[in-house]
């Protein structure tokens, strides 16, 4: 009985041993940058709440104007919404079915967050500046930083593997390492290419306009992108 119960605890051992830590002291340090970066912003937002207007426009149409406006205490909205995200960047890899695909690509990964923390700490300072009296188009910073994220997201695309949390997730990339790396390669050359196409219209295209083309361009380019993995599945079954 003695030797079933032992048996049975170091299979488990077995098991639990066998499965990779994800963050290691390393990673768990530069863990640390993005959460400076949220600090950074909870500071900027404390020392500047008593400056800015009791109202602050939190909403901008797409023709860059302001057409919503709240409480001054939504000046800690990006701020906590940041945070929100930055646990979920956190956990999510620890909940990964392949944990060992995402170790392999924790630097394109990470190198992902800082991208998406500085768009986060650049929305805040854009949003901070309208109140306190700047004239700054907000839009426009907006439309901008997330080309710069689609051009930084297009580099990194075909470098990762396959996993359920970051990267183009379709029924049929996730199927099969070979529609994942096939998609992945044509996916990150499109994305350079809308980020890049996007600001050169920055400075062709009115706000109005060149926010609509950019929806339209990057609906086409997702479309495109599952379709273009079911394509490859399917070819993949038949050959």
């Amino acid at each position: 009985m003695k030797t079933k119960i032992s048996q049975k605890i170091s299979i488990k051992q077995t098991k639990t041993s066998a499965r990779p830590k994800f963050y290691d002291k390393k990673k768990l340090l530069l863990e640390l940058i993005p959460l400076l970066i949220f600090i950074i912003m909870l500071i900027g937002a404390i020392v500047y709440y008593p400056r800015v207007p009791n109202t602050i426009p939190t909403h901008w149409d797409a023709s860059g104007k302001a057409n919503g406006f709240s409480d001054k205490s939504m000046i800690f909205f990006v701020p906590a919404i940041f945070l929100f995200i930055l646990i979920l960047f956190f956990i999510l890899p620890l909940m990964e079915v392949f944990r060992d695909n995402m170790i392999k690509i924790y630097k394109y990964y990470y190198a992902f967050k800082i991208f998406f923390s500085i768009f986060f700490l650049v929305l805040f300072i854009a949003t901070l500046m309208p109140p306190l009296g700047y004239n700054i188009n907000v839009s426009y910073v907006v439309i901008a930083m997330i080309a710069i994220l689609f051009i930084a997201m297009g580099f990194i695309f075909p470098k990762i593997k396959r996993n359920f949390m970051f990267g183009i997730r379709t029924g049929w990339t996730m199927s099969s390492d070979a529609v994942w790396n096939k998609t992945h390669k044509i996916g990150g050359i499109l994305f350079v290419a809308l980020g890049l196409v996007t600001l050169i219209l920055l400075f062709l295209l009115k706000l109005e306009t060149l926010f609509f083309t950019f929806l339209i361009l990057t609906m086409l380019v997702s479309i495109f992108l599952v379709f273009y993995s079911y394509y490859l599945y399917h070819k993949m079954i038949k050959s």
